[in-house]
């Protein structure tokens, strides 16, 4: 998730063109990148659960290197990475074959074989990594497996968790910037606000309330809640992220995505809203939890 100001950009002295010119690349280059990766999201999750789940499964070993890199300052393929890949990656799998219990012991195991192996050093962030990729790679699959033959609920419901988590960080981003005022937790993310904090969370009330509207059957003020919700949690996950990245001096958890960071950089709000998100349809159906995220019971 953005911060409310956008970081300043560094530039060489001379003349002010310059620093134009590279603030001006450096915006391309993430509005480029944000675009492509959005259009090949949007096209995998459309096309399927196994398309998605692809989707997934690639980004997800991404992002276990990218936890090595930031908890244990590795970049190498050691034992570490490899159970944690493997852990993600069986679980990932599973989920896809609609064995999402069998999925969360895979990840349950890995946590506790990655735990020993880095016992007495660094051992529990090393761990909780397993399940801090694990887990909304699970839920995601679960509830975009809820296709019906009369709705695509489960396309609707992972549809509706990643559009409160953008409107979130787009609406976080612009009340922040253009309302200002005190700040939300300086010591972690110094540019976050309040007022920005207040914007994201509209923003997801009013993707709830959207998709209530245009649903058959659906709730609008339940879901605008249920938005809500979703949108808090994911700016919790923001910060989140931000205090483990500056706990390890970590600016960005990698280079991968030109312009963004790492994927962990991009997904901070979205990993926690997807399990949260998959917890709420598993309290009120665990048969159709798409369905119950977005109708309720």
């Amino acid at each position: 998730m953005q911060d409310d100001k956008p970081e300043r950009v560094e530039t060489k002295p001379g003349p002010a063109s310059v620093g134009r010119g590279g603030a001006m690349k450096d915006l391309g280059a993430r509005v480029l990148s944000a675009l492509l990766l959005g259009a090949v999201a949007l096209a995998l999750l459309y096309a399927g659960v196994v398309p998605f789940a692809v989707l997934i499964f690639v980004v997800t070993l991404l992002m276990c290197w990218e936890w090595g890199h930031v908890v244990r300052h590795s970049d190498a393929f050691d034992s570490v990475l490899i159970v944690h890949g493997i852990a993600v990656g069986t679980a990932t799998i599973l989920a896809t074959m609609g064995l999402a219990v069998l999925a969360l012991i895979a990840l349950i195991a890995g946590t506790f074989v990655v735990g020993a192996l880095r016992f007495g050093e660094k051992a529990r962030l090393s761990a909780l990594g397993v399940l801090y990729i694990g887990l909304p790679a699970v839920a995601l699959i679960w509830l975009r497996s809820g296709d019906t033959a009369a709705m695509p609920y489960g396309l609707l419901a992972v549809l509706f968790v990643i559009l409160s988590v953008i409107a979130t960080d787009t609406l976080a981003y612009f009340t922040g910037r253009g309302v200002g005022g005190p700040k939300l937790w300086p010591s972690v993310s110094p540019n976050k606000t309040w007022s920005g904090l207040i914007g994201g969370i509209s923003g997801a009330a009013a993707v709830g309330a959207s998709f209530g509207a245009m649903l058959p059957g659906g709730n609008p003020i339940e879901l605008a809640l249920t938005g809500l919700v979703l949108g808090l949690v994911a700016q919790g996950g923001d910060l989140a992220e931000s205090a483990l990245k500056r706990g390890f001096g970590v600016k960005d958890a990698s280079g991968l995505i030109p312009g963004h960071g790492g994927f962990m950089d991009r997904m901070d709000g979205l990993v926690v809203a997807a399990v949260v998100a998959a917890m709420i349809g598993l309290l009120r159906n665990v048969y159709a939890p798409a369905h119950a995220l977005l109708l309720g019971m």
